[in-house]
C-alpha cells in the first residue's frame, strides 16, 4: 500500500473523536522492536544461583543499600524491602522508578521481556 491514503475522521457530537488510518501506519505508532536486554554475570549469578530477586541482585551489583534506594524512591526502607522479595510482583511503573534509581532499563528487572 504505497499510494497516499487520506485519513478518515469520525465525529462525535460534532467533535473529532476517532481517526481511521492505514494499518501499517498504525503499527509504526504502536509496535516497538524488542530491545536487547543484557545482564552482568554477577546479576545473573545472584538471581539464578542464589535465588535473589532481580531488584535485589541489581542493588547488590550497584553497591546500593535498601536505605539508599528507599530514600531516592521517597518511600520507607521496610516498604522497599518488600519490593526486593523474590515473591514480589511489581507493577511496570514501580519497575520504571526503581530502574531509574539503579540506572538500568525497566526490562532489566523483568525476565519476561526476553524473546
Amino acid at each position: 500500500m504505497n499510494a497516499p491514503t487520506e485519513h478518515q475522521i469520525i465525529l462525535y457530537n460534532g467533535v473529532p473523536a476517532f481517526a481511521i488510518i492505514p494499518y501499517a501506519e498504525y503499527l509504526q505508532f504502536t509496535v516497538k522492536p524488542k530491545e536487547k536486554v543484557y545482564f552482568p554475570s554477577d546479576v545473573v549469578q545472584k538471581h539464578a544461583l542464589e535465588g535473589k530477586s532481580l531488584v535485589r541482585a541489581w542493588c547488590e551489583y550497584k553497591g546500593l543499600s535498601q536505605e539508599e534506594v528507599a530514600r531516592q524512591l521517597k518511600i520507607s526502607q521496610p516498604a522497599y524491602a518488600k519490593m526486593e522479595k523474590p515473591s514480589s510482583r511489581l507493577r511496570l511503573t514501580t519497575k520504571t522508578k526503581i530502574s531509574a534509581v539503579l540506572g538500568i532499563s525497566p526490562a532489566q528487572l523483568t525476565l519476561t521481556d526476553f524473546p
